[in-house]
């Protein structure tokens, strides 16, 4: 069985599993796409992608996949535990350039589901964090992009301050939410956060 949660953005969802402990431990079933459908996530992922983050305080973030290739990501974790962060970035949109943040972990199994046309990252909260995530495009690298983690325009409250994060040589150069175009268009009549941007404004 899952549970589903809205968040303060709506499409970006909690999803949480029930959990069947014994003294053996615990069942749960955490993927069923009819029991998705149902609640109006009806997506057909087509690829599972895991990381490990050695090291409390890695960062890993802000990304997406430009229209095309773009993403829809659910998220978890295996071991540890991390802050996962949905940032949208869809022009038009009522919340652009606000953001989701969820404490997702091991020990309380929620999961984030991230649509089209939001920035994702997180930040490991506890050694040897393993996080594995569903995605429902092919990884393309001419359409891999991202934004600062910790551009100051997006307000985020990130466990670890920008000097003690660990992050890649890539990440660190990433643009601010200002320096780039979005690609995204938010369609509030069909959902368009894949809609290619055809102008060059942000806001």
């Amino acid at each position: 069985m899952l549970e589903i949660e809205e968040t303060a953005i709506p499409g970006v969802r909690v999803v949480k599993p029930r959990r069947f402990g014994d003294t053996r431990g615990y069942f749960a079933e955490t993927f069923n796409r009819r029991v998705l459908a149902e609640a109006g996530i009806d997506i057909d992922f087509i690829q599972d992608n895991e990381s490990l983050s050695a090291t409390p305080g890695t960062v890993r973030g802000l990304h997406f996949q430009t229209p095309g290739f773009a993403q829809t990501k659910l998220v978890r974790v295996l071991t540890g535990a991390i802050l996962d962060v949905a940032v949208d970035i869809r022009r038009g949109s009522p919340t652009f350039g606000v953001h989701v943040a969820v404490e997702l972990s091991a020990e309380n199994g929620k999961q984030l589901l991230i649509p089209k046309g939001f920035a994702h990252g997180f930040c490991t909260l506890a050694p040897d964090t393993c996080v594995f995530y569903k995605v429902d495009a092919y990884y393309s690298q001419t359409h891999d992009a991202g934004i600062l983690w910790n551009d100051p325009a997006l307000a985020i409250d990130w466990p670890v301050k920008p000097g003690a994060a660990t992050l890649s040589e890539k990440d660190a150069r990433l643009p601010r939410m200002a320096d780039f175009t979005t690609p995204f268009v938010h369609d509030a009549g069909q959902g368009g956060a894949d809609r290619p941007n055809t102008d060059r404004i942000l806001k």
